[in-house]
């Protein structure tokens, strides 16, 4: 007699409590030290005290927990992809942060989140049939200046960012971001499955140890952070709408939407159950959602994160109240002060080293999704060498547009937004509305890994659908640890009566 039950999708089977709490805190370890790693990197650029930051790294776990919630939920027709995605916190929008909070303030920085977030809402719909527009040669070449961009971020950490003053690249801060560096090399070289996907986490603890033992450490304000708390909304004051700002903002929510799709079509085929057009605009949505809830709670624009579509595909693991129970815990992280103020505290050599190989693994990702374009008998060499020339201009010569009105300066001073700008428009030119830059047919079927494969990491899904290549900018984070081979002993935890066979 066939139940109801037993008729359900894995994807909609309610897993017992203690196992869903054990494979949600699974994905949150997974994704934790990326996601954390964003309130830091903008804490430290803008020269945000301690306890500010330590109330980011509280909103910044709060909104993704939520978000991760929505997603795998969803909210009648309008909200959630319903697919065991994890939300957080995405690289593409530190530069323009950064930018914007140096130029106009923090007030502005959450003024244009808001706005995004709003615009982001708008077009979910719109988005998710036009996705065609933003090929390989577009989202890899983007990808790629992020990465590179971002590189500037992690070495001030590691040596300071006044390259003038006495303490400026110390040997000993030198010395031990090397050796984290190292540590997470070797443990994705010697070890596999789901303690590799934990490398940068792994080596985020080992370096806060070794630089406990340095003195380089300050717990003082963890002491007075309190055990319980939300973060106090409009913390900065009421949000300011700079129009500069906020076209920069809506570009970045595009990129999210790019990096989201590949990553939901992804995590669809890994269980089995691939989006519709109407699912993905849902999902879209969501992260539309969080640019509000980030703009209100002082946090950041959420994306699907990669790594999580990875450890999906090694554990095999498919109910998505799994992520819903992630979820949770990411908002029960969010209302805990108390670690906050402890991750504030983190020095910037330690953050700075995980950092590094994040953002430089970044730029490989970009790289590896421009594979998929077929460079010869077509401009799109010329296309990615302009885009390339153009976008870097900010990050070598940050004074290049000094000279530009403050508006011009917050839209072309970032890296990432020219870089879109310029690709998207170079595409459209040379390759027109319904050119893909697609990949040669043969190259493509060689490289093209079925999901599941050791080739279909979390980095780069392999995926290819709709003119999007999986290769979400989150999915730098353990990447290829995460892709290993699903095996018996580096899988991680397997849900007890789902099958080790590939989806």
């Amino acid at each position: 007699m066939t139940t109801a039950v037993e008729t359900r999708h894995p994807v909609d089977q309610r897993l017992p409590a203690g196992r869903l709490a054990v494979l949600g805190l699974q994905h949150v370890l997974v994704m934790y030290a990326g996601c954390v790693a964003v309130p830091l990197i903008v804490g430290g650029a803008l020269k945000l005290d301690g306890g500010t930051i330590a109330i980011l790294v509280n909103a910044d776990l709060f909104v993704a927990g939520i978000v991760t919630v929505i997603q795998s939920l969803g909210i009648g027709r309008i909200l959630g992809v319903r697919l065991p995605v994890v939300a957080g916190a995405t690289f593409t929008a530190l530069t323009p942060m950064i930018l914007i909070g140096a130029t106009y303030g923090m007030p502005a920085v959450y003024g244009a989140i808001l706005a995004s977030g709003v615009f982001g809402l708008l077009i979910a719909k719109p988005f998710a049939k036009i996705i065609h527009l933003f090929p390989p040669l577009v989202t890899g070449t983007v990808i790629t200046v992020i990465g590179l961009s971002l590189i500037d971020a992690g070495a001030g950490l590691i040596a300071g960012n006044d390259d003038t003053a006495p303490g400026y690249g110390q040997l000993s801060h030198l010395a031990l971001a090397g050796a984290i560096i190292l540590l997470i090399v070797l443990i994705n070289r010697f070890a596999g499955g789901f303690l590799a996907s934990l490398s940068v986490l792994i080596g985020l603890l080992a370096g806060i140890a070794a630089a406990a033992l340095m003195g380089l450490v300050d717990f003082a304000g963890v002491g007075d952070a309190a055990w319980f708390g939300l973060a106090k909304p409009f913390y900065f004051g009421a949000p300011e709408f700079q129009a500069a700002a906020i076209v920069s903002m809506c570009i970045v929510m595009l990129v999210i939407y790019v990096e989201s799709t590949a990553d939901m079509i992804a995590v669809g085929e890994a269980v089995g159950k691939r989006p519709s057009e109407n699912d993905i605009a849902r999902g879209l949505a969501a992260d539309g959602l969080s640019g509000i809830l980030a703009g209100t709670f002082n946090s950041f624009l959420d994306t699907a994160f990669a790594q999580n579509v990875g450890l999906v595909q090694v554990t095999r693991v498919r109910s998505r109240f799994v992520v819903t129970a992630a979820g949770a815990i990411l908002i029960l992280l969010g209302l805990i002060p108390k670690l906050g103020s402890v991750i504030a505290a983190i020095p910037g050599p330690v953050i700075g080293a995980a950092a590094l190989v994040m953002f430089a693994t970044v730029t490989a990702v970009g790289i590896r999704s421009l594979r998929k374009v077929a460079f010869e008998g077509t401009n799109n060499l010329l296309i990615v060498a302009v885009s390339l020339g153009l976008g870097m201009i900010p990050v070598v010569a940050p004074n290049f547009y000094a000279r530009m009105p403050d508006e011009l300066q917050i839209i072309f001073g970032s890296s990432i937004t020219t870089t879109v700008i310029v690709v998207f428009l170079l595409n459209l030119l040379f390759n027109g509305v319904g050119g893909h830059a697609a990949e040669p047919a043969a190259e493509a079927a060689d490289d093209a890994p079925p999901v599941g494969t050791e080739e279909a990491d979390a980095g780069s899904t392999g995926v290819e659908k709709g003119g999007v290549e999986g290769a979400g900018v989150e999915g730098a984070v353990g990447g290829e640890a995460v892709g290993g081979e699903a095996d018996a002993e580096g899988a991680g935890v397997r849900e007890a009566d789902e099958p080790a066979k590939p989806v």
